[in-house]
């Protein structure tokens, strides 16, 4: 059932990958949107949506965004130092919130790992809970495009894709898919208490997962496995604890297949976009340039 109401629904990580696309889905259903965002000037966001400077590491900045607020779509981009103060301003504001957080409890060693980004959206998650707001958890598992930040470099330069752990294998999920079911749930009644892992329709290993991308680019590319001190030494600048996780994950995925839910399907209707569908949308990232 679509909501009756139309108060405006304020989406924080208004300019990032997933935050973006659910701004233009929500004004597209004619749903008023506040996007907030640290620099209002830069962040190139569409003319019908209501934009506010505000940052959830000073939680007061966001109160003229909150304020006669029906709804919000959190993806959290802070320390875990300002969440309840963040927390206790939405429950004074809002009454629903759909929350970006990850798989954590999901049965399958690839999500079982430790992993500090898991242990802030549970901190999240307590805090949203004990409000008694209506609340939908979103979990999306990979996303596909993380493929533009681990391979496009090499795969732009003609190069080998240098990488380790080729056979665990993931689920990598679009992103696009990720914001309708966000945006769905924002505008829908019937999904309070909703708790949606979201992964791709199938599982691929990662060595696949390159090969798809050079098939949408009509091209072969070679694929040659790394070590993982080899993978820490190319992931300089990268947090330790993030490297840790991500070898550690794919290390436990080996030899067995990807968790996949048909959550996508399930809460829109349509089958989830295929790695392949992602990549040839994407193939001008990873087009050969100067």
């Amino acid at each position: 059932m679509t909501r009756t109401d139309i108060s405006p629904v304020l989406v924080t990580g208004a300019t990032g990958r997933i935050g973006r696309v659910v701004v233009d889905l929500l004004l597209d259903a004619g749903v008023p949107v506040r996007a907030l965002t640290r620099d209002s000037e830069a962040a190139a966001l569409p003319a019908k949506a209501e934009v506010f400077t505000g940052d959830l590491t000073v939680p007061e900045s966001l109160d003229p965004a909150l304020s006669g607020a029906g709804a919000v779509f959190l993806v959290w981009t802070a320390p875990r130092e300002t969440a309840g103060a963040v927390v206790e301003r939405l429950s004074g504001h809002v009454r629903r919130v759909v929350l970006l957080s990850s798989p954590r409890r999901t049965p399958h060693p690839f999500f079982q790992q430790p992993n500090p980004t898991a242990r802030l959206h549970a901190d999240l998650e307590r805090l949203i809970t004990a409000t008694g707001l209506d609340t939908t958890v979103i979990r999306p598992g990979m996303l596909a495009s993380n493929a533009l930040a681990w391979w496009a470099p090499a795969i732009r330069a003609g190069q080998v894709v240098r990488w380790p752990h080729g056979t665990a294998e993931t689920a990598p999920v679009d992103d696009r898919d990720v914001a309708a079911v966000a945006a769905r749930t924002l505008r829908h009644d019937g999904h309070v208490g909703g708790d949606y892992v979201l992964t791709g329709p199938e599982s691929l290993t990662q060595a696949a997962q390159v090969e798809a991308i050079g098939h949408a680019l009509g091209r072969q590319i070679a694929f040659e496995e790394m070590t993982p001190a080899e993978f820490r030494i190319l992931a300089k600048g990268t947090p330790r604890s993030t490297v840790d996780m991500l070898l550690a994950a794919w290390s436990a995925a080996i030899g067995r297949p990807a968790y996949v839910t048909t959550t996508v399907a399930d809460v829109l209707g349509t089958a989830p976009r295929t790695l392949h569908q992602w990549a040839a949308d994407h193939a001008p990232a990873f087009a050969e340039g100067p």
